[in-house]
């Protein structure tokens, strides 16, 4: 599956949570995540890859960075583990 179409779907998947699934870009700083999920209280930043890609070098450090500062940041390659993304944001209404 490619990332657009990863992205696709999680989006449809977010909405049907009724959750904000926002794209997100940071002028002046390249490697931030793809989008920021909120929902039930809970923000995330999610960085899509198409199946078993990882982050670029620059990305790892810009999560790690956000992860540093208290965000929680996910990498997702597949459909199920955003599914289990929004079911623990739906549990706990925090990830970590």
């Amino acid at each position: 599956m490619r990332e657009s179409a990863l992205e696709k779907k999680c989006g449809k998947m977010a909405k049907e949570a009724g959750a904000l699934w926002l794209k997100w870009s940071s002028p002046g700083l390249r490697g931030v995540p793809d989008r920021v999920l909120i929902y039930r209280g809970a923000v995330a930043f999610v960085e899509l890859k198409a199946p078993g890609n990882k982050p670029t070098k620059l990305q790892a450090a810009i999560h790690r960075r956000l992860r540093e500062a208290g965000a929680n940041v996910h990498v997702i390659d597949n459909v199920d583990v955003f599914d289990e993304l929004l079911s623990r944001l739906y549990i706990k209404g925090a990830v970590r």
